[in-house]
């Protein structure tokens, strides 16, 4: 892997801890701002429509654009997106931070996964996008932890205060250690990208990626009143446990980009039904307190042992649109996190409970496997026809070279 590759990991920490920690946040940013819990949880989905809406707009918008300068804007804004947050007054201006801050960061996602994925060879695409997945999975086991320890002693704003800081770190990183990368001569064609989306392994993609991700962050969204209200932690443990789902994501993502390049369905099945199942595991026995810190390690690892083979995926089918790849992945991904906590904060207003959530995201879960079989089905059709088709003219080829050749018989 070029060392790039690994600069864009470490930058991605900062945004992935951004997006994640207000999961171990979300009880002391409710009663600062006097809102219930639900809608403090809307503030996650905040971020992930600002990913969604933000990613292609900004692959569009920085095409043109030096790429490395383009990086260094958008981890520039994002920072001065975390300072706003800490010093919100009032929820809504808190809500338009996080939007905000998500639009800076999926513009980073998008340009610095397309760069990541041109630096190499087809065979390690899924490997380059588990070490920036990396990213977010040390995000998960450093960051999150960090900002809910700051969340219990120092107040949740400080959190946004530490991300600031490290989205500062971030950005010498990237002025001085990304390369500087030349802009293409050729100008790609948008509209024959857009082509792409006529594609159904592009809409299947899609479906899968925010399926997967929605059903495991409808209940991640609300673990820590989980932990604290249905399991009966103490609030001290909750970063203790987030810790632990990052240790899992880490591990996850390690095999999981190393298995995916070779075995990428099988990747995909294996993942997306672990996951399932830790969900209804999750669900039944909410009360066990053991069973809720280990599923928490389980979740971790099965959602993001997943990821890699999630981006290379849509990077294999939509490879003809190096453009709107790397965007539909991030919107792909947004998308279901933004479905996810909207989802499991609906089925906590209709009054079913926090461990109901593991429920709604195993559904979830249940769609995406559907998703994926319908997508390997159709799969080995197209690669049974080209068979066909690329076999029958060779067939004809030899037996006329056959009826030509003269007889060497005695």
């Amino acid at each position: 892997m070029p060392l790039a590759v690994y600069i864009l990991g470490l930058s991605v920490f900062a945004l992935g801890t951004s997006e994640f920690m207000l999961s171990g946040l979300l009880p002391p940013i409710a009663d600062d701002m006097n809102v219930s819990i639900p809608r403090a949880g809307l503030l996650i989905s905040a971020f992930a429509i600002g990913m969604v809406v933000g990613a292609p707009l900004l692959a569009v918008a920085t095409l043109r654009l030096p790429r490395r300068t383009t990086l260094i804007a958008l981890i520039s804004v994002f920072g001065l997106g975390q300072v706003a947050g800490a010093l919100a007054p009032t929820y809504e201006i808190l809500f338009a931070s996080r939007v905000i801050s998500a639009f800076a960061c999926a513009g980073f996602w998008a340009v610095g996964s397309a760069v990541a994925i041109a630096m190499v060879r087809v065979d390690q695409r899924a490997r380059a996008m588990a070490v920036m997945i990396g990213g977010l999975s040390i995000a998960n086991v450093l960051g999150v932890p960090l900002g809910a320890f700051l969340g219990e002693h120092l107040g949740w704003r400080s959190a946004f205060w530490a991300v600031g800081a490290a989205s500062a770190i971030a950005l010498v990183g990237v002025a001085t250690l990304i390369p500087r990368i030349p802009v293409p001569d050729e100008k790609p064609q948008l509209k024959r990208e857009m082509g792409i989306y006529r594609d159904r392994q592009v809409w299947l993609s899609i479906a899968i990626t925010a399926l997967a991700a929605g059903g495991v962050f409808c209940a991640f969204s609300y673990l820590a009143p989980v932990l604290t209200d249905v399991a009966g932690l103490d609030s001290g443990w909750v970063p203790t446990v987030l810790a632990l789902f990052g240790i899992g994501a880490l591990i996850g993502t390690t095999i999981g980009g190393r298995v995916a390049d070779a075995h990428l369905f099988g990747v995909l099945l294996s993942g997306i039904t672990a996951s399932t199942v830790f969900l209804a595991a999750l669900a039944l026995f909410a009360s066990s307190q053991v069973a809720v810190i280990v599923l928490s390690f389980l979740l971790g690892l099965s959602a993001f042992y997943t990821a890699p083979a999630l981006n290379a995926r849509m990077f294999n089918v939509a490879g003809a649109a190096p453009t709107l790849a790397g965007a539909t992945t991030t919107a792909a991904f947004n998308t279901g996190n933004t479905s996810g906590p909207w989802l499991g904060g609906t089925v906590i207003d209709a009054d079913f409970g926090f461990a109901a959530t593991a429920w709604a995201g195993a559904a979830m879960t249940v769609l995406a496997l559907v998703a994926v079989v319908f997508s390997l089905r159709l799969q080995r059709g197209r690669t049974s026809s080209s068979r066909l088709v690329a076999g029958a003219p060779a067939a004809s080829s030899q037996g006329a070279a056959m009826e030509s050749a003269p007889s060497t018989a005695p």
